[in-house]
C-alpha cells in the first residue's frame, strides 16, 4: 500500500462529513477530484471504505479503521512540519555548545540566562572538558561551537577572538608572597609549584611562560583537577599559576595574586567549522556572545 497525504486528506474529509459535497467545499476542491481520491484509496487497500447512495456516505468497518490510522498519520505529519518549521525559525531545538569547565561555570551562565529568557523553546547543552577533547566535539560535529583556547592552526576550524583571561598565582592563606600586590613567575618558581595535568590548557600556557621567564621549573606534584590542585595548596603543600576565570573554582579562602614578568594571559575564542551552515537557534547564541553585554570576572576582559 502506498497511500498518499492526499488521498488521505481527502477521506478525512469526506468520512467526517459524510458528504463529499460538503467536504469538497470545505477543502476547496472539486467533487470529483475528492471522489478520485478516494476511490483510489479503496482499490489500494482493497476494500470498501464508504457506502455510497445518491443522499448519504456511510462508513464501513473497514472504513471507521481506516479512518482512525489516516487521522493519525495526517496528525503526525502536520505535527512534525509544525516542529519542522519552529526549528527552523530558531524557535525550538538545542544548542550544544563544548567548552572549558572554568567558561562554562563562569562566563556563560549569564549570556544562556539572556538568550532563555528571549528563545524560552530553545534549550543549550553543554559539553565541558579539556582543550583536545573540546575541539574534537566541534571538528566531529557533536557541538555546534566551543569556547575554548586553540593550540596552532586547525585547518577544519576557525576562531574568533572573545576574552582575554589574566594568570595569577595562589597561594596558602598567611604565605609571605601575599603581602605583595603581584607576584613575579621567578618568585613563583622558588616555592614548591603544584601542576594540573599536561592535558590542560593552562598547564601548556604555565609552562610556557616559565620558559619564557628562563625558569626551569618541576612540579612538586600535579594533578588532573582544579580541585584537587587547590586542596593541597590549603593544606599547604605549595602554590600554582590559573586563569582568573578558573579561581572561584580552585577552592575557598586561598589568596590570588595578579602574575608578572611576564603578564600572561589566557585567550579564549568561539570555534567552529569551517563553512558548516550553523542553525538559526545557534547563530543567535553566538551573537549574544558577540556583543560581550555581560559583565566579566576581575581579571576577564574581551578581547
Amino acid at each position: 500500500m502506498d497511500a498518499t497525504l492526499r488521498q488521505m486528506t481527502a477521506y478525512i474529509a469526506v468520512a467526517r462529513a459524510k458528504s463529499f459535497t460538503m467536504a469538497a467545499r470545505d477543502l476547496h476542491q472539486s467533487q470529483s477530484s475528492l471522489s478520485r481520491a478516494v476511490a483510489d484509496l479503496e482499490r489500494q487497500f482493497g476494500v470498501q471504505l464508504l457506502e455510497r447512495d445518491t443522499r448519504n456516505v456511510q462508513l464501513t468497518a473497514a472504513g471507521v479503521e481506516a479512518l482512525r490510522v489516516a487521522e493519525h498519520i495526517v496528525d503526525t505529519h502536520h505535527r512534525g512540519m509544525r516542529e519542522l518549521s519552529r526549528y527552523l525559525a530558531g524557535e525550538s531545538g538545542v544548542v550544544v555548545i563544548a567548552t572549558l569547565p572554568s567558561v562554562a561555570a563562569r562566563l556563560l551562565p549569564p549570556i544562556i540566562s539572556a538568550f532563555r529568557d528571549r528563545w524560552p523553546g530553545v534549550s543549550v547543552r553543554i559539553l565541558d572538558g579539556l582543550e583536545g577533547a573540546v575541539l574534537e566535539h566541534v571538528t566531529s560535529a557533536v557541538a555546534d561551537f566551543a569556547v575554548t583556547t586553540v593550540t596552532g592552526r586547525h585547518l577544519r576550524l576557525e576562531h574568533e577572538p572573545l576574552v582575554k583571561d589574566r594568570f595569577h598565582a595562589v597561594l596558602p592563606p598567611g604565605h609571605r608572597l601575599t603581602a605583595q600586590s603581584e607576584i613575579s613567575w621567578a618568585e613563583l618558581a622558588g616555592e614548591p609549584f603544584l601542576a594540573v595535568g599536561r592535558n590542560s590548557s593552562v598547564r601548556r600556557l604555565t609552562d610556557a611562560a616559565f620558559l619564557e621567564a628562563g625558569l626551569d621549573v618541576s612540579p612538586a606534584a600535579e594533578a588532573s583537577s582544579v580541585a584537587t590542585v587547590g586542596g593541597l595548596i590549603a593544606a599547604g603543600l605549595g602554590v600554582t599559576a590559573m586563569p582568573a576565570l578558573v579561581l572561584p573554582l580552585i577552592g575557598p579562602g586561598l589568596a590570588c595574586r595578579p602574575l608578572v614578568g611576564p603578564v600572561l594571559e589566557r585567550r579564549l575564542g568561539i570555534v567552529h567549522q569551517l563553512r558548516r551552515p550553523a542553525p538559526v537557534a545557534t547563530g543567535r547564541f553566538v551573537d549574544l556572545l558577540r556583543e560581550r553585554q555581560v559583565a566579566l570576572p576581575a581579571g576577564v576582559a574581551w578581547d
